[in-house]
């Protein structure tokens, strides 16, 4: 199945807004990210867990076809929540890959401002730690994470940052934000690869996504 990825023309957001376009840049200043799922390639351990501690020798990152697991994943509801909740705890946090390519583009962005990130974990500590460890040159004062507890949340937080450009890999959060006036920039994962994805430009790795980031605000970015 294709998907679209930046287009030069299509769906404009809910407030009138065109679509970021192939030819235009973002600047730095304006661009945030979420982090499992975009930066943090946190299924990869969910997998490895699930195969590791319960026996699903089966399971592949392609077989998380819905953001909702339950709704994808023909698994015993409490062994589900005791393994994404393993996932999510502090030692497993720490085990979590980084997406290819995403500590390089964030630490030259940081030459340039802050690096904000808003999640949905409900508490942030080990995910701090986590991108301190995996962005080692990049001041621990230019990292600053805003934990919602929602995704629902994000908007409010991002809104007051005035943020325009938002990373995100979870199809209903996009449609959230851009009923707000925030595009949603949809960086690609197996659960969010259906039809109504194409309203929004989709991030297919870290590179494209370092080629879309103005070069302006700094002379050594890129």
């Amino acid at each position: 199945m294709q998907f679209q990825s930046f287009c030069r023309t299509g769906p404009r957001l809910r407030d009138g807004k065109e679509l970021v376009d192939l030819g235009q840049t973002i600047a730095p200043s304006e661009l945030a990210f979420d982090i499992d799922g975009v930066v943090a390639d946190t299924m990869a351990v969910f997998v490895r867990l699930a195969r590791e501690h319960y026996g699903f020798t089966w399971m592949t990152k392609e077989d998380l076809r819905q953001y909702d697991l339950h709704a994808c994943l023909s698994i015993d509801r409490e062994v589900l929540d005791e393994l994404i909740c393993m996932t999510l705890d502090d030692e497993h946090t720490q085990q979590v890959p980084p997406m290819q390519g995403a500590a390089e583009v964030l630490t030259e962005l940081a030459e340039h401002g802050p690096l904000r990130f808003v999640t949905a974990r409900i508490w942030p500590e080990s995910i701090v730690r986590w991108l301190h460890g995996t962005l080692p040159d990049v001041d621990s004062s230019r990292i600053e994470v805003f934990a919602t507890g929602l995704p629902e949340a994000k908007c409010g937080i991002l809104k007051e940052l005035k943020i325009r450009y938002f990373v995100e890999d979870r199809l209903e959060t996009c449609e959230l934000l851009s009923q707000n006036g925030i595009q949603p920039l949809l960086f690609d994962q197996p659960w969010n690869r259906v039809p109504e994805a194409v309203a929004f430009p989709r991030i297919e790795n870290w590179s494209q996504l370092g080629q879309k980031v103005s070069r302006y605000e700094g002379p050594s970015f890129f």
